[in-house]
């Protein structure tokens, strides 16, 4: 996440996306469903999906990988991943659009907001 956020603030990129990501990692960090702490473990990783809609106002992400033995394991994604040989990310950027993060009022999550670009 570390290198995604750098990535997307270096490059501007207002309303991006992963559209494929494949490659391998020592270490996970990712936060699980209605868990407010995040989890994390060592090993040998291979990336099975990585999906998410990134922006210079807010990124939201997720992460599954499996193990050795195929054990699969997911959630949202976080800072303190480790890349083992290579994760080969492709990004793509909607160009009439940004999108943003606000506080829904009534769950208080930052939700998706896309807007329209002025021409």
């Amino acid at each position: 996440m570390t290198e995604l956020k750098k990535f997307i603030k270096d490059n501007q990129i207002e309303a991006g996306f992963i559209l494929s990501a494949v490659g391998s990692l020592t270490q996970y960090t990712i936060r699980f469903a209605n868990q407010e702490n995040g989890s994390q473990a060592t090993g040998h990783f291979e990336v099975v999906s990585l999906t998410g809609l990134l922006s210079t106002n807010g990124n939201h992400a997720h992460l599954s990988v499996s193990d050795s033995t195929g054990r699969t394991i997911g959630g949202h994604l976080l800072e303190g991943n480790l890349v083992y040989t290579t994760l080969e990310v492709v990004i793509g950027e909607e160009l009439d659009h940004s999108y943003h993060r606000e506080t829904d009022p009534t769950f208080g999550y930052k939700e998706l907001v896309v807007k329209k670009k002025n021409k």
